[in-house]
């Protein structure tokens, strides 16, 4: 009798794993984005539409002023004259600015990079591990505009840091050798768990530099297309837009779930 549970347990978890095989070879849907993506992207685009078609204008302003990055705020002047909400905003401020987005261009432009590259790191990291990543990258870019717009009295936001900061992470293995994009391209899930190429090696890919120059440069021009926030002149945040990238590239084997590949 016990023999008999024994191979019907057996039979069992056989069948059960071919079906899953079935699913890994059958590969996911193009459009199959992870939860995480979803769920992220679709906030993004929840708040734009409140402030766009909700909120009246003085209130998005306040919107703007609490939850954007204003590199004046965290000057000594600007930190002695702030109220306690408006040092809490100071310190959110990491964060949340990476929320707000522009007009609808700039943050569809967004979107469509987080779908490419943020889809990639979110099925090697998991939700968990890349929700911390993208939280770090944003705080890298905040951090690098402070540096270089030290007491500037304009807003920064939106999510650019934090995209570059997936680009960063997905250029380390998505050209890899069975990767998503490699030359023997894979659609399963193993595809986003090959080994990272080392750095170095990563920078002497042609493929690597093209994206990142496109990148680079469809970020100039969706800047300067950009309208004004809150009364304030926009422009293109480039110094974020690195510190998101060399975050990216900084925290990246830090988190990375995957032993990297050596020479």
């Amino acid at each position: 009798m016990n023999v008999y549970r024994i191979d019907e347990e057996r039979s069992r978890r056989e069948k059960a794993q071919k079906e899953q095989e079935k699913k890994r070879q059958s590969g996911p849907p193009v459009f199959n984005l992870p939860s995480i993506i979803v769920w992220f992207g679709g906030a993004m685009i929840a708040i734009h539409l409140v402030r766009t078609f909700l909120l009246p204008t003085n209130w998005d302003n306040w919107v703007i002023y609490f939850f954007a990055f204003w590199p004046a705020k965290y000057t000594a002047s600007g930190l002695s004259s702030l109220s306690p909400l408006d040092l809490a905003s100071s310190v959110w401020a990491f964060l949340s600015y990476s929320l707000l987005h522009g007009g609808a261009m700039h943050i569809t432009f967004n979107l469509l990079w987080m779908a490419i590259f943020g889809s990639a790191v979110a099925r090697r990291f998991g939700a968990a591990r890349f929700l911390v990543f993208s939280a770090l990258c944003s705080v890298g870019g905040a951090f690098a505009h402070l540096a270089t717009h030290w007491g500037e009295a304009a807003p920064m936001i939106g999510a650019s840091a934090v995209v570059s900061g997936h680009m960063a992470a997905a250029i380390r293995f998505v050209f890899e050798l069975g990767g998503p994009l490699g030359a023997i391209r894979n659609s399963h899930q193993s595809a986003y768990s090959v080994p990272a190429q080392p750095l170095a090696e990563c920078f002497r890919n042609r493929q690597v530099l093209v994206f990142v120059g496109i990148w680079f440069g469809l970020n100039l021009i969706f800047g300067f297309l950009s309208g004004p926030v809150a009364g304030q002149a926009a422009s293109v945040a480039w110094q974020a837009h690195i510190g998101g990238f060399v975050a990216g590239l900084v925290l990246f084997p830090l988190l990375d779930p995957v032993p990297q590949r050596r020479n």
